[in-house]
């Protein structure tokens, strides 16, 4: 691929766009794609079966856009997805995410840490496995949160019902006695100042976005691919109502951009 073509980014939802913000901070040069299957979210309670699928779409979406790299900024769609599109584009660098279990139980002085993450997430296989790797020593307490990332897709951060849900929410973690908190969905992070109201000073909220952005950093720079030329305006696409993700975006992305329609 050369070395100025775009970054393909992918989420269920609006979720994603916390992760490109982060990859936009760290690499201002690169050319940014953004699809979003808002038509299915959320993906925590779908089949795997189908959420590769999906994700097998996109990737031939981003393929056919000329994209040299691809996020899946999701941890449900990694769950499902992520090793099958590595196996049938082993040349293409793919970045998934993973709820960040390492730096939490490094970063936990109680022992208990806390995880809010879709149904999907915590019940797959990959989430087992990094428990058993990294989290030996601490002890986890997972709590799933139904209808979160409805209330993030449609702009909804700060009101009584998303209040209530994350009070809900956060209520058995601290009485588990965490002191360490993983946002295990890439919607959680525009969640972080309500968090911030709701939780005590001392808590640490942990998600993996800026670790996304460096590890995608560092296979371009492998592959000698870091652009050279002005970066062009971010693309979007949703397979969902453009109307309401052109509605939501300035607030999360920070800016007012054109959207269009996904076509699959």
């Amino acid at each position: 691929m050369p070395s100025n073509a775009p970054i393909g980014v992918f989420d269920s939802g609006v979720g994603g766009l916390s992760v490109l913000r982060e990859i936009h901070g760290l690499l201002p040069g690169e050319s940014l794609l953004y699809a979003a299957d808002c038509a299915h979210i959320p993906y925590g309670e779908k089949d795997p079966a189908f959420i590769r699928e999906r994700c097998q779409q996109v990737a031939e979406f981003f393929l056919e856009k000329g994209a040299k790299a691809m996020v899946l900024a999701c941890n449900t769609a990694t769950v499902a997805a992520v090793n099958d599109l590595r196996e049938c584009h082993a040349q293409w660098p793919i970045v998934g995410m993973e709820p960040a279990v390492k730096p939490a139980a490094a970063a936990t002085k109680s022992g208990v840490v806390g995880v809010l993450a879709t149904t999907g997430t915590l019940q797959s296989a990959r989430f087992a496995a990094l428990l058993d790797r990294f989290a030996s020593t601490v002890r986890v307490v997972t709590q799933p949160c139904p209808g979160l990332v409805e209330r993030v897709e449609i702009g909804d951060l700060t009101g009584p019902v998303t209040r209530a849900l994350l009070k809900e929410y956060v209520a058995p973690l601290l009485a588990a006695g965490c002191d360490t908190i993983i946002l295990g969905c890439t919607h959680y992070p525009f969640l972080k100042p309500l968090l911030r109201e709701l939780l005590p000073a001392e808590i640490t909220l942990i998600d993996t976005g800026s670790a996304v952005a460096r590890r995608l950093s560092s296979l371009i720079h492998e592959k000698d691919q870091m652009a050279t030329d002005t970066p062009l305006e971010c693309r979007f696409w949703t397979s969902g109502d453009v109307e309401q993700f052109s509605t939501v975006l300035p607030s999360l992305w920070g800016k007012v951009a054109s959207v269009e329609t996904l076509p699959f």
